[in-house]
């Protein structure tokens, strides 16, 4: 039973917490934040290619904030990281790409039907039979395996992206990532994959995803240790038109459907028609860089721990236009991410805080590329001690007051806990992911460090479904992710990002003070990668 004393102190925290509230003024906090985004995500900045002129100038205004916010250079060079990429692009001029079927050879439309994926180890011509194999994935764990029984080897296989609905989460995004499924269908004998993209799942429609395939393909100069091995061809396929890829197999796309729907397993088998592809493409390379700014602690023993705050300050540069605009500006993807770990590191010098642990301000290269300037951070870490968590802000969309917030990664480790308490003390309610179907805990640069054991949390603003917070939710993903439409003209909850961001500072600073590191919890399935 409460006593009267616990009673009186837990009034005077809600009073205090509710009188601190009142008396910030978050309609100025989110200008100032705005402002950060409007330089990052103006068109004069090209949309921030990986590498390009408006990547440097947005890199020159990170380091520069960095400073003036108090913070260390914690760079290899000043504040900047460099970092170097092979680069290659589709001349889709002398490309083709057509489906074999008793003597008879269909052209694949790259606007309507699909297209090839650009890779600097891609085979220039390849020729092989297809099979269909459900959703493709090898899930040793749940003794899953979407390519036993059948004969793959030397062959390319055709899948539905997703998984099973009766497999966690968490798991399923592990595997559907691109290294694990390569190392499972080279291991096989595979030599190519024609991908469908769950209509489930989608986020935006075909014409945007075609788009994409003039985006130039990086990869890493220096990959690291035990690189997947890569496959010879690689297709992305429409799936309003994949039925012409299941002709003459006595199956259709329709049959693979109808399983997904009513939540059966998919079936697997071969397909009457072989791949055959002609790929040409130029070759480049490009230098680029991170931006490291350190926050020392000031525990003589913690202080050798590091806290990680992280967004990614590149985007899609400019690409395929869409309604006569070719500019794709990155403002909530993920200039947002930028401006507030700018706006973290000014308040929390502005409150003299002092945290026992360093904390690190990391505003990282070649996300859209592959979260590649977060996986050369953490393979190759300009700070020396231990990385002991990663708090990433990459698109958390603050399109609508913050009542909510949605939590990647909330049951994994402790840092769901960290994060809970800081959250009510804010009155803000925390939800568990309610998409993972979209596999966003691995699609952006706090999966670098979970594959270093590092417990880590990503953030969305969430709502409850039903509401029109919903639908202005998935409207954003459908009219405006990875398009030009992801600008500065789009209505915007400034200062619910100011509340987002003084919650993120005292996640962070709770971190960095605590006794303990960040733990992943006993039952996790990225407890397997502490290293």
């Amino acid at each position: 039973m409460k006593t009267f004393s616990h009673l009186f102190l837990a009034f005077t925290l809600f009073l205090t917490t509710t009188l601190s509230a009142q008396s910030t003024d978050w309609n100025a906090l989110g200008k100032r934040w705005w402002s950060h985004v409007q330089f990052l995500a103006d068109d004069n900045l090209e949309g921030r290619d990986t590498g390009s002129p408006g990547f440097e100038k947005a890199a020159d205004y990170m380091a520069q904030q960095f400073r003036a916010a108090g913070l260390q250079p914690a760079g290899v060079d000043g504040f900047r990281q460099p970092v170097e990429f092979d680069v290659v692009r589709l001349d889709e001029a002398h490309t083709s790409l057509e489906l074999l079927r008793d003597d008879h050879s269909t052209p694949v439309k790259p606007t309507e039907d699909g297209f090839l994926n650009v890779g600097s180890h891609a085979e220039e011509n390849v020729e092989a039979a297809t099979v269909f194999v459900g959703y493709g994935l090898t899930i040793p764990e749940f003794h899953y395996d979407d390519l036993a029984g059948l004969d793959v080897k030397g062959k390319i296989v055709v899948y539905l992206t997703g998984g099973p609905s009766n497999l966690p989460g968490a798991i399923k995004a592990h595997y559907q990532s691109s290294e694990e499924r390569r190392r499972a269908l080279a291991k096989a004998g595979v030599i190519g994959t024609i991908a469908i993209p769950n209509p489930k799942s989608l986020e935006f429609g075909w014409d945007r995803v075609a788009g994409s395939r003039f985006q130039p393909r990086m990869e890493l100069r220096d990959s690291g240790a035990n690189p997947a091995p890569p496959l010879q061809v690689s297709v992305l396929f429409n799936p309003a038109r994949a039925e012409i890829l299941f002709a003459g197999s006595g199956h259709t796309f329709q049959e693979v459907l109808s399983a997904l729907n009513a939540d059966q397993p998919l079936p697997h088998f071969p397909l009457a028609g072989k791949l055959r592809s002609h790929l040409a493409m130029t070759r480049s390379e490009v230098k680029s860089e991170n931006v490291v700014g350190k926050l020392p602690g000031s525990d003589p023993e913690l202080r050798k721990e590091f806290v990680v705050l992280s967004a990614h300050l590149d985007h899609l540069g400019i690409g395929e236009p869409v309604k006569g605009d070719r500019i794709y500006n990155g403002a909530m993807d993920d200039a947002s991410g930028d401006a507030s770990l700018i706006e973290i590191a000014r308040a929390v010098q502005e409150a003299g805080a002092h945290p026992k642990r360093s904390i690190i301000f990391l505003s990282v290269t070649g996300e859209e590329k592959g979260e590649l300037g977060s996986q050369y951070f953490a393979g190759h870490p300009t700070v020396s001690g231990p990385i002991v968590a990663d708090i990433n802000m990459d698109m958390y969309l603050p399109l609508f007051p913050l009542k909510y917030l949605e939590v990647q990664g909330l049951g994994e480790s402790t840092l769901g806990d960290d994060i809970r308490a800081v959250a009510e003390q804010s009155g803000i309610q925390i939800q568990a992911d309610k998409e993972p179907e979209h596999n966003r805990f691995i699609r952006s640069d706090q999966y670098s460090f979970i594959k270093k054991g590092v417990p880590s949390l990503a953030f969305k603003f969430g709502y409850v479904p039903g509401t029109p917070e919903e639908k202005t939710f998935k409207a954003w993903y459908a009219e405006r992710y990875h398009g030009p439409a992801d600008d500065l003209s789009q209505p915007v909850d400034a200062a619910a990002a100011a509340q987002f961001n003084a919650i993120l500072e005292k996640l962070a600073l709770r971190v960095a003070n605590a006794p303990a590191r960040p733990e992943w919890k006993p039952d996790s399935f990225f407890r397997r990668f502490i290293q």
